[in-house]
């Protein structure tokens, strides 16, 4: 399929989208899902170009998991959760839906069970909030 430098992904890396930020260094950024599966749903994106894991620089990809352990304890902590979901996609057929390599750090709670990925945005305000709580713990 190739890179497209107009997915939403490449937009808020360029500063054309918005996004409730938690965290962002000079390989990676992080931010909440607008359509969280629970509270803190947060994204990790690395600033280069790649379409999927198939595409990632690995130096890329080290960047990207060096952020994915600093934030997934103050995500857990900051939100309460009892564990924390990790998942990354890689084509159509495996659910990708933005064509921009991520990581979804996903706070897991004991007999709660994930909302869907749905169409339906969070609240804004809500979003700053849990990111707030987040950027405290790091």
């Amino acid at each position: 399929m190739g890179y497209d430098n107009n997915n939403i992904f490449a937009k808020i890396l360029r500063g054309e989208m918005p996004a409730v930020k938690v965290y962002e260094d000079d390989a990676t950024l992080a931010f909440l899902d607008v359509m969280p599966q629970a509270p803190g749903h947060t994204l990790v994106i690395p600033k280069v170009g790649a379409e999927n894991l198939y595409d990632l620089p690995v130096e890329a990809g080290a960047a990207v998991f060096r952020t994915v352990q600093k934030l997934a304890p103050a995500v857990r902590d900051a939100m309460g959760a009892d564990g924390i979901m990790l998942n990354q996609f890689n084509g159509p057929a495996a659910g990708q839906t933005v064509f921009h390599f991520h990581v979804h750090i996903v706070p897991r709670f004991d007999d709660v069970p994930l909302r869907r990925h749905s169409g339906q945005m969070e609240d804004s305000a809500l979003l700053e909030e849990q990111a707030e709580k987040i950027r405290a713990r790091l």
